[in-house]
C-alpha cells in the first residue's frame, strides 16, 4: 500500500500505493467516463473478488436485515408541519410570501430543537438560504426538521422544504436550511445530551455539523479578511449617471412593537417573525429600485446578536446595496430599543439578501444601476461586490456534488474556507459509508473497499501503540512524508494558510513507462475532535495556483479525496485509518492490490507505522504547539 502522490485520487501519494502513471482527468467527470468506469469495476470485480462473493453475500444479508429493523425507525427529534398556502400568505405574485414561510421554517427547526433539548430555545443563526421553487395559492408547503447534532449548549438542526401539488401529486424542492438553537433555561446551564446517529445519512449529518459549526464561528473574520485584501474594481465612473437610481431613494425604515403573538412563552420574539419583518421591508427598498415585484432567491448565513423581549421596539432599516445584472443584494438591519426616551439602541440581526425580477417566463430581468451615496453608500458598494463574488464561490464549493467539480479547484482569499470546509467534509463523509466491505486482513493490518457507480473507494485500518495526538502531528506535515513513503520524493510547503491549513508541492518518482516525474498541488487540512468519539482528521485535495501551473517538466497528477483519521483506542494506542477515493487513472492500480497480488498497501502501510513508533518522541516544536 504505497501511499504514493500519483495516486490522484485523495492526497497525492497518500494515494496509499496507488502507483499507476496518472493521466490529467478532465475538469469535470463527464458520464461517459462514470459509465465506463463503473463498466470496468463490473467487469474487473466479477473475476478478481470471486473468492470473497460469499463474505460479501454475509454482508449484504445483515445489511438487509438491519434496513428491516430500521424500517420502521424515525429520528426521535424529527418533527414535521404541513401548511395549505392560503391567499392571507401570499404575496402580490399569489405566490407564498418567503417571509411566512420562514416563520414556518423557524417554528419547526424550534419544536425540533426543543424536542431534543428538553426546554425552550431560542434561534441563535440561520446558514445561507437557497430558494429553488416558489409555491402558489393552494399548494402545500411541507417542512421536516431534524437536529443533526448537539454541542455544549446548541445544536445545528437541518430544515427540508418542499411543495406539493394536491390535484397533480407533483412535488418540488423549496430548499433547505441549517439552523442553530441554543438551549435557555433561566436559573441552570444547559448541557445538552448528544445525538446518537444510526442511519448512514444522520451519520454523515453529525460528522461535517463539526466542520460547519466551525465555518460558522470563523464566517464573520472571513467576510472581514475578503474586503480587506479582495480588490472590487470600481466601475461607477464608467457607467452612465442619468440611467442610474439613487441608493437613498431604496431606503426603507419600519418600526414593529413586539406583542406577546410575535413571543414564545418565555416573553422572547420568535427568529422567524424577525426574519418575517426583514423580508417585508428588504422586499419594499427592491421594489422601489425595479418598480416591479421583485423575488427573493437567497439569503446570506446571519447571527441573532442578542434576544428582543415582548415590549420591544424594533427598528428594520434596508436599502439597496447594489445592483447586478440581473440581481440586487438589499441590506437590512435591525435595532431595539425599549421606551421612546432610549437614546441607546440594541443591534440585534443584519443580513444581506438577494432578489432579482422575473418575467413571464420566470425569467431574470435586465436591472437598473444604482448610485451609492458617497462614503458608508459607497462602502457598501464595494462590500457588496465582494459578498457576490464570495457567494458564487460558496455556493459552488458547498452545495455542488463531488462528481460535478473539478478535480483542482482554484485557490485566492474568496474561497479558501469553503475549500477547506469541503476538503474536510468530503472525508468526514466518506468516512460515514455503511457499506464498507473487508477485503483482505494481513498481521492486523485490515483493507476495506467501498462500490458505488461512480468510484471505487478504499481504506487501510491499523492499531499503533502511539499516542493519538502525536500520530496526528506527525503525519500533518507533508514534509515528511518522503521518510516513510517512497513516491514522495520531495515536498514544499508553498503557503502556510493557517494554523490547520496548509498548501504542498509534492513531486513524485516517474511510474511505470512514464518519463517524467509527477507533481501535485495539494491542500492539507486538519482538524482537531470537536467531542469525545470525534477523530483527529487530516484531509487531503488538489487545488491550483497561479504561482505552480503545470510545466512541462512534470506531468500533473490530481487527487479528489483522501486523508487520514485517528482515533483514540486508548493510553498510548491509536486506530489509524487512510481512505481514498479512487479517480480512473489509477483503478489497476487499486485493483491489483485489493485483488491480494501486489502488497504495496501494506508495504507502505507498515512503514508508516514504523515512522510513527520510531518518532513519537520527536515532535518538531512548530507542531507541539497544536
Amino acid at each position: 500500500m504505497e501511499l504514493e502522490p500519483g495516486c490522484c485520487s485523495g492526497d497525492p501519494r497518500l494515494s496509499l500505493s496507488v502507483s499507476l502513471p496518472l493521466r490529467r482527468p478532465a475538469s469535470r467527470v463527464s458520464a461517459t467516463m462514470i459509465q465506463n468506469v463503473g463498466n470496468h469495476l463490473r467487469r474487473g470485480f466479477a473475476s478478481v473478488f470471486s473468492n470473497r462473493q460469499s463474505r460479501k453475500s454475509a454482508s449484504r444479508a445483515e445489511d438487509n436485515s438491519a434496513m428491516a429493523d430500521s424500517e420502521g425507525y424515525r429520528n426521535p427529534t424529527e418533527v414535521q408541519m404541513s401548511q395549505v398556502v392560503l391567499p392571507c400568505h401570499t404575496n402580490q405574485r399569489a405566490e407564498l410570501s418567503v417571509g411566512q414561510l420562514l416563520k414556518w421554517i423557524d417554528t419547526t427547526a424550534c419544536l425540533s430543537a426543543e424536542r431534543h433539548a428538553g426546554c425552550p430555545c431560542v434561534t441563535a443563526s440561520m446558514d445561507d438560504i437557497y430558494f429553488e421553487h416558489t409555491i402558489s395559492v393552494g399548494q402545500v408547503v411541507n417542512i421536516k426538521a431534524k437536529v443533526n447534532r448537539a454541542f455544549n449548549s446548541s445544536m445545528e438542526v437541518g430544515i427540508q422544504v418542499v411543495s406539493e401539488d394536491l390535484c397533480s401529486e407533483k412535488q418540488w424542492s423549496v430548499c433547505k436550511a441549517l439552523a442553530t438553537f441554543v438551549a435557555h433555561r433561566e436559573l441552570s446551564k444547559v448541557k445538552l445530551k448528544q445525538t446518537t446517529p444510526r442511519t448512514e445519512e444522520e451519520k454523515t449529518e453529525h460528522s461535517v455539523a463539526a466542520e460547519r459549526r466551525r465555518l460558522r464561528l470563523v464566517y464573520a473574520d472571513t467576510i472581514k479578511d475578503l474586503l480587506a485584501n479582495c480588490a472590487i474594481q470600481d466601475d461607477l465612473e464608467s457607467r452612465d449617471c442619468s440611467d442610474m437610481v439613487p441608493a437613498e431613494k431604496t431606503r426603507v425604515e419600519s418600526v414593529e412593537l413586539v406583542l406577546p403573538p410575535h413571543a414564545n412563552h418565555q416573553g422572547n420574539t420568535f427568529g422567524g417573525q424577525i426574519m418575517a419583518w426583514m423580508e417585508n421591508v428588504a422586499t419594499i427598498a427592491a421594489s422601489r429600485l425595479c418598480r416591479a415585484h421583485p423575488t427573493l432567491k437567497a439569503i446570506e448565513m446571519f447571527h441573532f446578536r442578542g434576544p428582543s423581549q415582548v415590549g420591544d421596539r424594533l427598528v428594520l432599516q434596508a436599502i439597496v446595496n447594489n445592483a447586478f445584472k440581473n440581481s440586487m443584494e438589499v441590506g437590512v438591519c435591525v435595532e431595539a430599543y425599549r421606551q421612546e426616551a432610549e437614546t441607546h439602541r440594541r443591534h440585534i440581526n443584519s443580513a444581506f439578501m438577494t432578489f432579482v425580477v422575473l418575467d413571464a417566463n420566470d425569467q431574470p430581468q435586465m436591472l437598473p444601476w444604482i448610485r451609492p451615496q458617497p462614503g458608508d453608500g459607497e462602502r457598501r458598494y464595494r462590500e457588496a461586490s465582494a459578498r457576490k463574488k464570495m457567494r458564487l464561490d460558496r455556493k459552488y464549493i458547498v452545495s455542488c456534488k463531488q462528481a460535478e467539480m473539478p478535480l483542482s479547484v482554484p485557490w485566492d482569499p474568496s474561497n479558501q474556507v469553503y475549500l477547506s470546509y469541503n476538503n474536510v467534509s468530503s472525508l468526514k463523509m466518506l468516512v460515514a459509508k455503511d457499506n464498507w466491505v473487508l477485503s483482505s486482513e494481513i498481521n492486523q493490518v485490515c483493507l476495506y473497499i467501498l462500490e458505488d457507480e461512480q468510484y471505487l473507494s478504499f481504506h487501510m485500518e491499523m492499531l499503533v501503540h502511539v499516542d493519538t495526538t502525536q500520530a496526528f502531528l506527525l503525519l500533518s506535515d507533508l514534509r515528511r512524508r518522503p521518510e516513510w513513503d517512497k513516491h514522495y520524493r520531495s515536498v514544499e510547503l508553498v503557503h502556510q494558510v493557517d494554523e490547520d491549513d496548509a498548501i504542498y508541492h509534492v513531486i513524485s518518482p516517474a511510474l511505470g513507462g512514464d518519463a517524467k516525474p509527477q507533481d501535485f498541488v495539494i491542500l492539507a487540512s486538519r482538524r482537531k475532535p470537536c467531542d469525545n468519539g470525534d477523530p483527529y482528521v487530516i484531509a487531503l485535495r488538489s487545488v491550483t495556483l497561479p504561482t505552480h501551473r503545470e510545466t512541462p517538466e512534470y506531468r500533473r497528477g490530481e487527487t479528489l479525496c483522501s486523508g487520514f483519521c485517528f482515533w483514540r483506542m486508548g493510553d498510548q494506542l491509536t486506530k489509524v485509518s487512510y481512505y481514498n477515493q479512487a479517480t480512473p487513472g489509477f483503478l489497476n492500480y487499486v485493483t491489483t492490490n485489493v485483488a491480494g497480488l501486489s502488497s504495496e498497501f501494506y508495504n507502505t502501510f507498515k512503514a508508516c507505522e514504523q515512522f510513527l513508533l520510531d518518532n513519537r518522541n520527536d515532535l518538531a516544536p512548530s507542531l507541539q504547539t497544536l
